[in-house]
């Protein structure tokens, strides 16, 4: 069998990590089996499914590098095919149409009552309810409905569709039978008969469960007392999401649905959907919640969440698929950077992870410090320079000295928009931290008094490199009976402004005598 993947979003604005990772897990699937990967842009929000918004999503994937292997499949075109296989749905008494308080009628999915012939339903035993005598037993195709009694005595509303109560047979106070399904059950599912029965104080009904096998969380049970029926066309003759994505799977010959877990209960009434339709079930595997710190799903209020953000914040596309293959899936060993072809090569559906997965920022920013190093120089450089476009301090950059500065830097970059920090390299002076300036040289006289004295000595350096610099500044520090390094961060604090960066000494080479000299002679007349 050739395996048919696909990644089916509704672009409505920006694409969120939860369903790009989506489609990384199909791509990763089908290039290691050697299967077909599909794009279907559901677009049937057409309020919200702008050209716009499907272009971002267009280029997010162009951006990752997710290829696929046949036209892009638009769910607007396939509007008449669903309409038709609604109505073929009603005309084999799988639907039924209702106003539900409107003047136009929706059309509903019936779970069928008969299951014969269907895969996964199992007979599940006798169960027994007691009912509320507050609310009256409502039995008609749309349902039955009722209300238990409450562990405090008080009614709790319950019900569900007709298909869940086999055999339903309903009794009174005294235990007498006043209703039975079965002898009633053409009436209620052919001539739309509705039943009230407000006597009845208890409910007896063989329940019926439908399961299936995930291929990530395993065995997957539902009761059918536990469905209700639902809409597939609107009022409106709109078709609804569950029957436009199953009649697009069936039409594109999807053979394996790999999405979110948040889909799970949705599995459940597609299995019901393809089984209306006389149309094979594919295989499935829901993939695990992305999840804050807090355990609650991973949204924009903990940060960066969509792919634009991290792109504009410099992370590489290399770098973001690596990690978002690795949130939720192991390759069964210790090794979090794979190139694309080690992750093709080991991505099986069985090594997902069955438990949410936590987005942790940091092991992604440092991932992305490790593209970022193995980068080639001229094209990392390209891409530095490319940050330039938006920051203040660009007019005073040089392109030699930014050639140097980005070959000293690279290996430090954690994030392409760190060259923002960049601007004590190329300026006149800093932008003195004034939090750090007072730690180290307001609350540090002695480092203040030892850094006044180094103006003069790099003057007259016959030199101006890292090795001659270092000497200088130890020592000066040595003279000032300041302890070995310990000038160090003051020093940087003085000719950068800020306490954090590479090398010292070869931040200053990079600097240059010049404006070191100057930047140290300003620092201190300032006092």
């Amino acid at each position: 069998m050739s395996i048919r993947v696909r990644f089916a979003p509704s672009p409505t604005g920006q694409v969120h990590i939860g369903n790009i990772r989506a489609a990384i897990f199909n791509w990763l699937y089908a290039r290691h089996v050697g299967g077909t990967f599909l794009l279907r842009v559901e677009d049937t929000d057409l309020e919200r499914s702008t050209p716009q918004a499907i272009a971002a999503l267009l280029e997010v994937m162009e951006w990752l590098g997710l290829d696929y292997d046949e036209p892009i499949f638009y769910q607007t075109t396939q509007a008449q095919k669903h309409i038709a296989a609604a109505r073929e749905m009603l005309a084999k008494g799988f639907a039924y149409e209702d106003k539900k308080g409107g003047d136009t009628p929706a059309l509903l999915f019936q779970f069928p009552y008969d299951t014969t012939g269907m895969d996964g339903i199992e007979e599940a035993g006798i169960q027994e309810l007691a009912l509320h005598e507050s609310a009256p037993l409502k039995i008609s195709r749309k349902g039955v409905d009722f209300a238990t009694v409450s562990p405090k005595g008080r009614p709790a509303p319950g019900g569900a569709t007709l298909a869940g109560f086999k055999d339903l047979k309903a009794f009174d106070a005294e235990g007498k039978p006043v209703f039975d399904l079965n002898e009633h059950l053409d009436e209620v599912l052919k001539n739309g008969a509705v039943f009230e029965l407000p006597d009845a104080r208890k409910i007896t009904y063989l329940r019926r469960t439908i399961s299936y096998t995930d291929l990530v969380k395993g065995r997957m049970t539902k009761p059918l007392d536990a469905l209700k029926d639902f809409v597939i066309v609107r009022s409106d003759g709109s078709p609804v999401f569950h029957l436009a994505n199953v009649i697009d799977d069936i039409t594109q010959g999807v053979t394996h649905i790999i999405r979110g877990d948040d889909h799970v209960e949705n599995t459940f009434k597609h299995l019901f959907l393809f089984h209306a339709l006389g149309a094979p079930v594919p295989q499935y595997a829901h993939l695990p919640m992305i999840i804050n710190a807090q355990g609650k799903p991973y949204s924009k209020r903990d940060g960066d969440a969509f792919v634009g953000d991290f792109r504009d914040k410099g992370f590489l596309a290399d770098a973001l698929f690596n990690y978002l293959s690795l949130l939720g899936w192991s390759p069964g060993d210790d090794r979090e950077k794979m190139s694309r072809s080690e992750l093709i090569e080991a991505f099986t559906l069985e090594r997902c992870l069955r438990g949410p997965s936590q987005m942790d920022i940091q092991k992604l920013t440092n991932l992305n410090g490790q593209y970022i190093a193995e980068l080639p120089a001229e094209q990392f450089q390209a891409l530095a320079k490319s940050q330039l476009a938006t920051l203040s301090w660009a007019d005073q950059v040089t392109s030699p000295l930014f050639e140097q500065v980005a070959l000293f830097m690279q290996s430090r970059v954690k994030r392409l928009v760190d060259v923002a920090q960049w601007e004590y390299f190329f300026t006149e002076y800093p932008t003195w931290d004034a939090t750090v300036c007072e730690k180290l040289l307001g609350k540090n006289p002695a480092a203040k008094a030892a850094l006044a004295l180094l103006p003069e000595r790099f003057i007259a350096l016959p030199e101006w490199n890292a090795a001659a610099i270092e000497q200088t500044v130890e020592q000066v520090a040595e003279q000032a009976g300041i302890l070995h390094g310990k000038l160090n961060q003051p020093l940087r604090a003085a000719v950068t402004g800020t306490n954090i960066g590479a090398g010292i000494f070869e931040t200053l080479e990079l600097i240059g005598r010049e404006r070191t000299v100057k930047r140290l002679e300003k620092m201190g007349a300032e006092g």
